[in-house]
């Protein structure tokens, strides 16, 4: 009987003994920091992982998690500085920068947390694009507007321990009612560029043939002034070795009886008779009257 109360009172003790461990015990994981509550203010805040310890019965714990968060904002509208309507579609990528704030303002809430977070994004889009013109802001879109967006947020959200590490608008666009008339103006104005450059393009390119042209009637103009200057040295020499061939008197004769034959031949042709008066040249040549 005695065996058994002890074995009793041991398994009672073991039991209260592990309530006691599991109750005074916590664990932070990745990406967490636990707040320790003691008598309802906050002690001390945890953010090294692995299993801790504190006080059972008299601290609290409260986890909070500390990565990235992705929330999508509902759609809103959003006035242009030049009155025009646009429909803003927002995300943002936000996390708790400071569990303490966190847990002081919004009681460690995430939906809490996303309603200040999608008022502070609100006001920055609207604030933002409400200082710039339509043509501003289609001009801005991409990393220019969501800095600008981002910037002005967290100006209004770090107050609660939360940072917002992108605030971007995934859709800008126009209401329906005037979307056509603005695209028609956008492609009328592309147009407008697009003559432009054309237009200096195709003055480039007369210019530049028009001093191609120039180029080319230069050079031109200067092989035909060398092309003429060849040809008149290529007489000049040729009459030179004439001159030389037929430099005495012997030679001169002879010259001028292959010459005469050449012209009598043109005179005469084939199949033709042709007349002479007997002390002409010619008759002089045929008879042989060479001196």
């Amino acid at each position: 009987m005695k065996i058994i109360k002890r074995t009793i009172l041991a398994a009672v003790v073991a039991i209260v003994a592990l309530i006691l461990i599991g109750a005074s015990t916590y664990t932070v994981k990745v990406n967490e920091a636990a707040i320790i509550i003691r008598l309802g203010k906050i002690s001390m805040v945890e953010t090294q992982t692995g299993i801790h310890f504190h006080t059972p019965f008299i601290e609290n714990v409260t986890t909070v998690y500390t990565g990235d968060i992705l929330y999508d904002i509902p759609v809103s509208d959003v006035i242009t500085s030049d009155k025009k309507s646009m429909i803003a579609d927002n995300y943002v990528i936000w996390s708790v920068d400071d569990a303490t704030k966190y847990y002081q303002t919004l009681g460690a809430m995430r939906a809490r947390a996303e309603e200040r977070i999608e008022a502070a994004v609100y006001n920055a889009a609207k604030n933002t694009i409400s200082s710039m013109t339509q043509d501003d802001i289609i001009a801005a879109r991409g990393n220019t507007l969501t800095t600008m967006i981002t910037n002005e947020a967290n100006s209004d959200i770090t107050q609660y321990g939360i940072k917002i590490k992108l605030a971007e608008i995934k859709a800008l666009d126009l209401p329906d009612d005037n979307k056509e008339a603005v695209y028609e103006r956008m492609i009328s104005e592309r147009n407008n560029i697009a003559a432009g450059y054309a237009a200096k393009g195709q003055a480039e390119a007369q210019k530049i043939r028009n001093e191609t042209d120039k180029q080319v009637s230069i050079l031109t103009a200067n092989a035909q002034k060398d092309a003429a200057k060849i040809e008149a040295e290529g007489e000049a020499r040729y009459m030179q070795i004439l001159s030389d061939a037929y430099n005495d008197e012997g030679k001169a004769e002879f010259y001028n009886y292959l010459r005469g034959l050449d012209s009598l031949e043109a005179l005469a042709g084939k199949n033709k008779t042709l007349i002479l008066d007997k002390d002409s040249e010619y008759a002089k040549i045929l008879y042989g009257d060479i001196q």
